[in-house]
């Protein structure tokens, strides 16, 4: 013990090993309750910017739709992916899962479907509550007019998969299209 005060107490008698731990920890707790390291602070600031930046992101999404509707550029896309899609199987049986809006949709493919959304070559256009897979080009000018509309795009990263001399997993792969 560091205290030469609770070890005198411990040798009399007066206090048992269990209140001694007690008090420790009850002074410890109290120490870390008193410390204000300005979380608090940085976390509102740091929401604070979040919310800035997200009202920042929808004002210009909303004046580069009205820009588009404007030039008519909006319709001409609607028709476009429309005219373009792929006509989805009707025996296929694969559910191909993508995200929108924090919604969770499905599209049901074939594995030659599966395949060419997975490599970037095709992309999900969804549009009045139906999805459409369309060419990967169409899909990227409908992520820059109209990002809402946008349900998949496979975009290549340009992340550097490095791997440490000591790893002991680098001899197994980690598949990127696992489906959920």
């Amino acid at each position: 013990m560091a205290n030469p005060f609770q070890e005198q107490l411990l040798k009399a008698g007066l206090v048992s090993k269990q209140k001694v731990q007690k008090a420790k920890t009850q002074k410890r707790r109290d120490r870390k309750a008193k410390v204000d390291d300005g979380s608090a602070a940085l976390k509102a600031e740091i929401a604070e910017q979040k919310r800035l930046q997200a009202e920042k992101d929808k004002a210009l999404n909303t004046e580069r739709f009205n820009q588009a509707a404007e030039k008519g550029l909006v319709r001409g896309l609607v028709t476009e992916f429309k005219r373009l899609a792929i006509t989805l199987p009707q025996t296929a049986e694969i559910k191909f899962n993508y995200t929108l809006n924090n919604k969770i949709f499905a599209v049901y493919v074939d594995e030659k479907l599966q395949g060419q959304l997975l490599n970037g070559q095709l992309g999900i256009v969804r549009h009045e509550d139906s999805s459409y897979l369309v060419p990967h080009k169409l899909a990227e000018r409908v992520k820059l007019l109209v990002p809402d509309w946008c349900g998949y795009l496979w975009e290549q990263t340009d992340e550097n998969n490095t791997v440490e001399e000591d790893d002991p997993y680098a001899d197994y792969v980690i598949p990127d299209d696992l489906m959920w």
